[in-house]
């Protein structure tokens, strides 16, 4: 089966567990009391997003990501 990379952010929720989003599917949240166990989560929210109905009636969209400088 081929393999794809989907971007992810990780950061911390504010009840204490790591929050993980897959940027390029809309909704697909996952989270985790470590951040190895949030990874392991959204790779399995990103199999079940894909399998799902209403993915085959949305595409994914692909984001890109960059990084902005701000004087602070």
């Amino acid at each position: 089966m081929p393999m794809k990379t989907f971007k992810i952010i990780v950061y911390p929720g504010e009840d204490g567990y790591f929050v993980v989003e897959a940027l390029d599917l809309p909704g697909c949240i996952s989270q985790g009391r470590t951040k190895e166990e949030a990874l392991k989560n959204i790779k399995e929210a990103i199999e079940l997003y894909l399998d799902s109905p209403q993915h085959e009636n949305g595409p994914i969209r692909m984001v890109e990501v960059q990084e902005v400088a701000v004087e602070i």
